[in-house]
């Protein structure tokens, strides 16, 4: 059995194997890495001789990390991208830990380079030029941020928009209008590749993609919960939503927007939106604030947001990343060709 993995901005792994009555033998793992000493590498083919085939990422990573002897060092690849080659050479895939996730932050944006970026970190990660990672978002500025099938005239009051000077962009995924403005939502996106949903209907891979999140905000004390077909939700009241795109590429796109503290009386006149419909989201019309939060945890949303990336670290691995100067390039041509049009804001008027 045999199996490769290239370790992102670092080196290649393979690994071959057979499987004799449950366990691996014959272990040989080699590639273009460094490691220091030499003899290192005896001590991570003897710590993968007679462990169960059925091992879990972490199992294989707590193997490695256990068989080096003290002082030895990886060099451009990792433990867990050793067990990561395992698992491809036992045609075993699909898992969140079966790649090497990068936690990234970005200053605050425009809205038009959030979902310009959006577009180009997905499709290098379908090109394989890059990591799986999760992104926060900063804002730059008031927005509202329509679905990809929205008509832009049912859903905004654009002189209400321009009065209170709010930005009005439309992205590239579908679903319900947002309005944004800095410092009151906690925004993320995932970008993986599609292999992590393979086999999944859309419906199915929104609950899988968000069941981090509702361990990390129920850890916070909050009873939240999955509401099909794209909300994060709590007795209390709705908390956000999500949306997602496949790119041809082979990359998935998914984004969560949740509110921290939103100006309802603002959004109503910003939104086309109906008292029976707002009322749903959690509030009612003598409600001056979308706080599920803010109100439920208490906390300030930096707190909340640090807590997330910890709870998503634990469950499936992380470090910090950065995007490239390549990346931002990209993004502000696609924010300013595509993005920031009249023709693409209202191709549906």
């Amino acid at each position: 059995m045999h199996g490769e993995y290239k370790v992102q901005g670092g080196k290649l792994v393979v690994v071959d194997l057979e499987v004799r009555d449950g366990v691996l033998v014959d272990v040989q793992v080699s590639g273009d890495f460094f490691l220091e000493p030499a003899e290192a590498l005896d001590d991570i083919r003897a710590s993968l001789q007679g462990i169960a085939a059925s091992s879990t990422v972490e199992d294989i990573i707590a193997a490695v990390r256990t068989g080096l002897r003290p002082g030895a060092e990886m060099i451009g690849f990792s433990p867990e991208a050793v067990a990561i080659a395992i698992r491809r050479a036992l045609g075993v895939t699909g898992t969140w830990r079966d790649y090497e996730w990068q936690i990234i932050e970005t200053p605050a944006l425009t809205p038009t380079m959030h979902l310009a970026m959006d577009e180009v970190l997905a499709k290098e990660v379908g090109a394989g030029r890059r990591g799986p990672c999760l992104r926060f978002w900063e804002w730059e500025r008031p927005a509202i941020i329509i679905g990809g099938f929205q008509s832009l005239r049912n859903e905004v009051d654009m002189e209400a928009a321009a009065k209170f000077g709010v930005e009005t962009v439309r992205r590239v995924t579908g679903g319900g209008a947002m309005f944004v403005e800095p410092g009151t939502t906690v925004t993320y996106s995932l970008y993986a590749p599609a292999e992590l949903v393979r086999d999944m209907s859309f419906a199915d891979s929104y609950a899988f993609l968000d069941d981090w999140v509702l361990k990390g905000l129920q850890s916070l004390g909050i009873d939240a919960f999955y509401k099909p077909l794209n909300d994060i939700s709590s007795s209390k009241g709705k908390i956000g939503g999500a949306a997602q795109k496949r790119f041809s590429s082979g990359a998935v796109l998914h984004h969560v927007t949740m509110a921290y503290n939103m100006d309802a009386e603002k959004m109503v006149k910003v939104l086309r939106i109906g008292r029976e419909k707002l009322s749903d989201k959690g509030t009612t019309s003598a409600v001056k604030r979308v706080d599920p939060l803010r109100s439920q945890t208490g906390l300030p949303r930096e707190e909340i947001i640090r807590r997330l990336k910890e709870t998503f670290v634990s469950l499936n691995g992380g470090t910090p990343g950065t995007i490239s100067a390549e990346e931002y390039a990209e993004a502000e041509k696609l924010a300013t060709e595509k993005f920031a049009t009249e023709e693409w804001l209202r191709h549906i008027p």
